[in-house]
């Protein structure tokens, strides 16, 4: 077994840095899902509308 490794019961394998590594994934998914979502509401008040909403009086001329 590797270090970072035990055996509890020989029943259940708990690998610290694969817990770690999940971790730190999920933390990186979510900080950039709640960055693109500040970036998305930033653009749509600049725009005043929101993505791909259409009206005549925005209409590309």
């Amino acid at each position: 077994m590797g270090e970072g490794s035990r055996t509890l019961g020989k029943v259940v394998h708990i690998d610290e840095g694969q817990i770690r590594d999940h971790l730190g994934e999920l933390v990186r998914g979510t900080v950039e899902e709640t960055l693109n979502a500040m970036l998305d509401a930033e653009a749509d008040a600049l725009c005043g509308a929101q993505r791909y909403e259409r009206s005549p009086a925005r209409a590309v001329r």
